[in-house]
């Protein structure tokens, strides 16, 4: 097969990658779209593969055995593992940053230094590699505080500790899963995720969102992965996104190069809008989940295209339309998420639920058995919408969920409730 097919291999299982073959699949430029290891939702779209997502050399196999001009890398795991530069060092173009530009999610103590160095406004901070230090660290400093495990924790490795107790035991779970620990000052003010696109030198913002991280209504119960999401995100005015660029992206896409590490894929910086101006809570250097679903059902251009120039270092000569409207996930996870769940449940309703105007439903941990469709992870689906205001696509995606048969399911009624109260103050 001749290097001039536009063959694509998407790394990844989640909603967030159900969302971008969703998107690469529209694109004109594709041949054929493969996946790896890939979801129910996903097979509609993309020939999947059982492929070992692990297995570097399998997947550089693969891309010379199919063709692949263009691997795109979902999650964070294989792209701190390294695998941008197997495939690099193979000759396959890829989407994602080297597994040395990867620390600034790998490490959250290699990006609060980071920051340091280069005056990136973030929360004070202190790492801590001996369990007693910490634990001492935590005694003395002022409440609430924040616990976070050094490396990857699939969004769920932070505490916020508003007691003693609560903070001993945050540091004692922290060093139980290994590693380093990084202990900060608590930020309060308003979340926000933004997203950019970077070539190595040049940066293209994406549109903004807000997520939901806390199990329940009412942003109650453990921190999850996210159980929904909405963009635009209102409280990041044109004035907001500036200074985001001007004090935390761009320093740090310079800082990177600086480094020799220099940064290509998507960044996408977690902020806390303080009175101080925006801080940097944390770095993912993937698109966000369930963020991605809302910014592709958003997303004007060719996602392909995009990916390309970022790979190709012309961001510079590149642009990117959005549709006006807001867009609205809800997540549906299975009963019991982020502990222990019950796996094989079945899923019925999702074409009744698909018929809904302007709504896809992004799956995530699903599969097909003897044709049945059933749940086989934490998080199962994103329903998400797209309307003029975010209040009209909270109704919708929820009229959705409403079709959507799943007794072993639940979610949270109240995504988009902050820009649900500023659009109804607005009126």
């Amino acid at each position: 097969m001749g290097s001039w097919l536009m063959n694509v291999l998407l790394i990844g299982s989640g909603g967030r990658e159900h969302a971008l073959a969703w998107a690469l699949s529209a694109s004109p430029l594709m041949t054929k779209l493969y996946c790896a290891p890939g979801n129910a939702g996903i097979a509609a779209v993309a020939e999947c593969s059982s492929l070992d997502i692990r297995d570097h050399g399998a997947i550089v196999r693969f891309c010379q055995e199919k063709g692949i001009f263009l691997v795109v890398i979902g999650p964070e795991a294989p792209l701190v593992a390294g695998l941008a530069d197997d495939l690099a060092a193979a000759g396959v173009k890829v989407f994602g940053p080297s597994k040395a530009a990867a620390r600034l999610e790998g490490s959250k103590g290699f990006t609060k230094d980071l920051c340091r160095d280069f005056n990136i406004p973030t929360a004070g901070y202190r790492r801590f590699a001996e369990r007693a230090a910490a634990l001492a660290y935590v005694e003395a400093h002022a409440l609430p505080v924040v616990v976070k495990l050094d490396g990857l924790a699939a969004g769920k490795g932070v505490s916020v500790a508003e007691t003693r107790s609560a903070a001993r035991e945050a540091v004692e779970a922290a060093f139980a899963a290994g590693g380093e620990v990084v202990i900060e000052e608590y930020l309060s003010g308003e979340e926000a995720s933004f997203f950019a696109l970077v070539d190595g030198t040049h940066v293209l913002p994406l549109a903004t969102a807000q997520d939901h991280k806390r199990a329940l209504d009412g942003d109650q119960g453990p921190n999850t992965g996210g159980m929904g999401a909405y963009s635009p995100a209102a409280v990041m005015t044109p004035h907001l996104i500036s200074r985001t660029m001007d004090t935390i992206i761009k320093p740090t896409v310079g800082a990177m190069a600086e480094r020799g590490a220099p940064f290509k894929g998507v960044l996408f910086a977690g902020l806390m809008l303080t009175e101080a101006g925006p801080k940097l809570i944390e770095y993912n250097v993937r698109f966000g989940d369930p963020e991605c679903q809302v910014l592709m059902l958003r997303l004007k251009s060719d996602l392909l295209a995009a990916l390309l120039a970022t790979v190709d270092g012309v961001l510079n000569t590149f642009d990117l339309r959005w549709h006006e409207d807001a867009a609205l996930t809800v997540v549906l996870a299975s009963r019991g998420y982020p502990g222990a769940h019950a796996a094989g449940t079945e899923i019925h309703g999702l074409e009744a639920a698909a018929a809904v105007e302007n709504v896809e439903v992004f799956h995530a941990g699903t599969a097909r058995e003897d044709g049945r469709l059933i749940a086989v992870g934490g998080r199962v689906l994103g329903v998400t919408a797209r309307a003029a205001t975010v209040s009209e696509a909270h109704r919708r995606a929820y009229a959705a969920v409403a079709r959507i048969d799943w007794p072993g399911g639940y979610y949270r009624t109240d995504i988009g409730w902050r820009a649900i109260e500023r659009e109804q103050r607005g009126a």
